[in-house]
């Protein structure tokens, strides 16, 4: 399909609706009762306002963030955008279904194919992207295809309300809530493993994204990237930005190395992002290099914890991470 007949399949679909519709009221001949039809269609709130959607898609693209979600909660998706960053975390099963499913778009907006997306036919698209982003995406080309509903992040911890909403507007929120206590009870276990001593720690954690060639490094507080699922097993970030900013900004800093004493003097322990195969990125071990680090308390005690799968925005890939978090503290129960 071309984007040039999208318009005239659109007209004829709503035209069958319309006809649905009105069989649906219609007396039933075998019974001789009158009934409406169930609706076909539901307003749904997201980033660009209240939108039309289908109540039941059966065709769905989705791109950014709304890839790993709705492959999660088995959504009928016809068309996805690359997302590279997330194939560390997901199942071999998601991962078999991400690398079958055509990719009509880049690892970013601007990457965005609408032609392979026109022909791709949907019936719903589901963007998942910041809302400073979706400024390069051409949404008024893309609803000329189907509805079109942005459900961007905003705080790194809001992966647990983006993802179900992105999971209801696509229909498939069985299999998103069945994920979602499973990660629960998971995360609950933990919690009590550790009862006895995450409670007691303040902690700290070095995020994967300071910058080497600027002399900076990330500190990450609660509701990060790199702490927020390890706050649900019980663990506390102590401090707080100090000014504050949007999205991570709100919950991450940026400190010279020089001030790395003054960040950690009194963290009890410290935790650190690495790589899915476990290797420390450059801009963590620029931190562990400095001399200021070595003469942290938490790391003369020995107190030092990597966390890999610190960019999970789902509940089966939080599930790694709360893997990988475990792993990480397990010393601290025989210490």
């Amino acid at each position: 399909m071309s984007i040039a007949r999208t318009p005239r399949l659109a007209a004829a679909l709503a035209l069958t609706l319309v006809a649905a519709v009105g069989c649906g009221s219609a007396e039933n001949t075998a019974t001789g009762q009158t009934g409406a039809a169930e609706p076909t269609t539901r307003v749904f709130t997201a980033d660009n306002g209240d939108i039309t959607i289908p109540v039941s898609p059966k065709r769905v693209v989705a791109t950014g963030y709304a890839v790993p979600a709705l492959l999660e909660a088995d959504a009928p998706l016809v068309g996805i955008s690359s997302w590279k960053r997330g194939e560390p975390l997901m199942t071999e099963e998601d991962l078999k279904k991400y690398r079958e499913l055509t990719k009509v778009a880049g690892e970013s907006a601007a990457e965005t194919n609408y032609e392979a997306i026109a022909q791709a036919e949907p019936d719903l698209i589901v963007i998942g992207v910041p809302k400073p982003v979706l400024a390069d995406v051409d949404l008024k080309r893309l609803e000329a295809i189907a509805p079109v509903v942005a459900i961007g992040p905003s705080l790194p911890s809001a992966w647990r309300d983006l993802s179900r909403k992105q999971a209801d507007a696509a229909g498939a929120l069985s299999a998103f809530d069945a994920v979602k206590s499973e990660y629960d009870e998971k995360a609950k276990g933990l919690k009590d493993k550790y009862a006895s001593v995450l409670p007691t720690l303040e902690l700290g954690h070095v995020g994967a994204y300071g910058e080497v060639a600027k002399g900076n490094f990330q500190r990450e507080f609660n509701g990060s990237w790199g702490t927020n699922i390890a706050q649900d097993i019980g663990a506390t970030y102590y401090g707080e930005v100090k000014v504050k900013g949007n999205g991570s900004a709100a919950v991450s800093e940026y400190p010279s190395i020089e001030e790395l004493t003054a960040a950690f003097a009194d963290a009890d322990a410290i935790t650190y992002s690495v790589a899915a195969d476990g290797k420390v990125p450059a801009s963590v071990q620029y931190v562990m290099d400095s001399p200021l680090w070595k003469e942290l308390p938490a790391v003369k005690a020995g107190k030092t914890f990597p966390f890999r799968y610190t960019e999970a925005a789902t509940y089966r890939s939080a599930m790694k991470t709360l893997d990988a978090v475990d792993e990480a503290f397990a010393p601290l129960l025989t210490k």
